[in-house]
């Protein structure tokens, strides 16, 4: 190789080191941050309907829509109780809608023919400035959300579904006069705001060629060379948005952020009471932080400006939670696979701090497996009593909490060590029938936790034995009975007799079984969980669900099925306290046909029909 071959070999490595350390540094903060607040605020507040989508899928004619303008009066809009109120969740940023695809803008526009909410509306005035001025004097990080469609731009090509003005690949004039008209809003954002974030939606109507997205990020960079985009600018952006579904597998992109809601609306919509509880929103943002992303939890204010009761309440008990556990939040990195610990997890930069999140209380301890470094310490955040721990086997550990430990919905175990925690590989601890059935050392917990992991992973012990459906004729012959054990077994012989190994990992915090034709899903609850059992990527029907060994049939709720998209939603299982197992409860979900999950990688939400 001739040395001007190498002089600019090394030149370009040079520059995309450079490139690379520049990206992770404008990043860090959002990499850090865990915790943003969408606010999808509009004219359809007014009529509480679907943002932009009512009238392009003529739910509702366009004149109906645009009426709502004569409706929004932002009257009781306080922009300094609303940056309060995001500050008390715990988030380190938000994300305001400058204008939706109805292409009404609340800022003040001078663009030609643009409809705004100071020139248009019942308001008659600027509602984004008094947010944007509130948000940057709190501190906190500022994220505008532009929609690259404009449905009522009348030089836009894409009115409705069933109608469009022209075609933009044979009309190039009109097309021209839109990207200028964009182009001269987003330069009057860029300069009037200089966000730190652009969060832009509905690329997927036009390539990113079409869109001049390059020329776009040029405008806006021009203004703050450190500013991120989304990922919904064809491959120009800098970090991956999937929407609603809750990640089964943590997304392939380095950054990334979970939009989402709290009801199934993004906009208010008054009749939309089906809101998650804080219980499954903390826990929702916990999965975010064990895979090393953010939670975008959306609200949806009124046409007075005013936000929802049930919106506030939530915000408020996220706020508990994460003023309480701050330290395990933000700043955090992905967590240590599941095999070590049965609950999320998260890491500190330095990997000397080990962060257990757990949403269920136990009496028996937790486990923490195959740790190859030495544990310095261990304490529980927001408690200042002392936690025993114990090594059980090499690299085995159990952590007693006392009851006055434990948060009432995710209680977070800060593990230190003296170096980077290094796992080790988790040991096979399978047992055979008469050593768990006999008294030893263990304890009933310590060995049922053994073969329930032992099955999980396909190594059945009862099917040496033969074991009956029903626990007919399971007699055992060991001479020294660990009896309550043996009772366990005998309750719980469904679930054991012929059982394979369960989903894979993702679908489910916890251990799960499949029965022979894989149309029975056992899934492992240990001790008291805080909330309802949550199983994600579920594509089949369930035909019910009941306590294994009892017979009480479980009601359960799917969150964020969205009827137009393929992802399955989230189904929530509530458990009654006095039905739970003192070890381990066993919960059956007959499915509609062999198991279906899915699995695909997680990304963008391109149309609602």
């Amino acid at each position: 190789m001739s040395f001007r071959k190498i002089l600019t070999l090394l030149s370009l490595t040079l520059i995309y080191i450079q490139l690379s350390a520049q990206q992770s540094n404008k990043m860090q903060w959002f990499a850090d941050a865990k915790l943003g607040i969408f606010i999808h605020w509009g004219v359809y507040s007014v009529d509480g309907i679907s943002e932009s989508w009512s009238f392009y899928n003529n739910y509702v004619n366009y004149p109906t829509y645009k009426k709502q303008l004569n409706g929004f009066t932002a009257a009781k809009y306080n922009p300094t109780e609303w940056v309060n109120l995001i500050k008390e969740s715990g988030a380190k940023y938000a994300v305001i809608t400058s204008k939706h695809h109805d292409g009404i803008s609340l800022w003040d526009s001078k663009a030609p023919l643009a409809l705004t909410v100071p020139k248009d509306s019942k308001a008659k005035k600027d509602v984004l400035t008094p947010f944007v001025t509130e948000l940057k004097k709190s501190g906190l990080k500022t994220g505008i959300y532009f929609s690259l469609p404009d449905w009522s731009y009348p030089h836009y090509d894409i009115f409705t579904r069933e109608h469009k003005r022209y075609d933009a690949k044979v009309d190039m004039a009109q097309w021209k006069k839109f990207l200028n008209y964009q182009q001269l809003q987003l330069k009057e954002l860029a300069n009037a705001y200089n966000p730190d974030l652009y969060w832009f939606d509905g690329d997927w109507e036009h390539s990113a060629e079409e869109w001049e997205v390059p020329q776009i990020k040029n405008i806006l960079s021009g203004k703050n060379q450190n500013v991120i985009f989304n990922s919904r600018l064809g491959a120009y952006g800098d970090y991956e948005t999937p929407e609603q579904g809750v990640p089964v597998l943590k997304p392939q992109a380095k950054y990334w952020e979970l939009c989402y809601t709290m009801n199934d609306s993004w906009g208010y919509q008054p009749f939309d009471t089906h809101y998650k509880s804080a219980n499954m929103i903390i826990r929702t943002l916990v999965d975010c932080i064990s895979m090393g992303g953010n939670l975008l939890l959306d609200i949806g204010p009124k046409a007075d400006g005013t936000i929802a009761p049930e919106q506030v309440d939530i915000l408020k008990k996220l706020g508990r939670w994460t003023k309480k556990h701050t330290e395990a939040i933000y700043g955090t990195e992905t967590g240590i696979p599941s095999i070590h610990f049965n609950g999320k997890t998260a890491l500190s930069k330095d990997k000397k701090t080990l962060y257990l999140f757990t949403d269920y209380q136990s009496n028996d301890g937790l486990a923490l497996n195959a740790i190859q470094s030495k544990i310095k310490s261990v304490s529980v955040i927001g408690y200042t009593g002392t936690v025993n721990y114990k090594i059980t086997e090499a690299n085995n550990y159990l952590i007693n909490l006392p009851k006055a430990a434990y948060d009432q919905d995710v209680t977070v175990i800060k593990v230190t060590f003296a170096e980077p925690v290094q796992l080790s590989p988790a040991k096979d601890l399978a047992v055979s029938v008469d050593e768990l059935l006999t008294n030893s050392k263990s304890s009933s917990h310590q060995k049922l936790a053994s073969v329930i992991t032992e099955i999980s992973k396909g190594n059945n012990i009862f099917d040496k034995i033969n074991l009956t459906v029903d626990g007919a004729g399971f007699e055992p012959s060991v001479k020294n009975l660990d009896t309550a054990t043996y009772n366990w077994v005998l309750k719980h012989t469904e679930a054991l007799s012929k059982t394979q190994a369960g989903i894979p990992e993702g679908h489910y915090q916890g251990k799960t079984f499949l029965s022979a034709d894989k149309q029975n899903l056992f899934l492992i609850v240990e001790s008291q969980p805080t909330g309802p059992i949550a199983i994600k990527g579920l594509k089949n029907k369930i035909n019910r669900i009941r306590i294994v060994g009892e017979g009480t049939i479980l009601p359960y709720e799917t969150y964020n099925k969205l009827y137009w998209s393929k992802i399955p939603g989230i189904v929530y299982i509530p458990l009654p306290a006095e039905r739970l197992d003192k070890h381990f409860t066993i919960i059956n979900v007959l499915v509609d046909g062999p198991i279906d999950l899915y699995r695909e990688h997680v990304g963008v939400l391109d149309q609602n029909n």
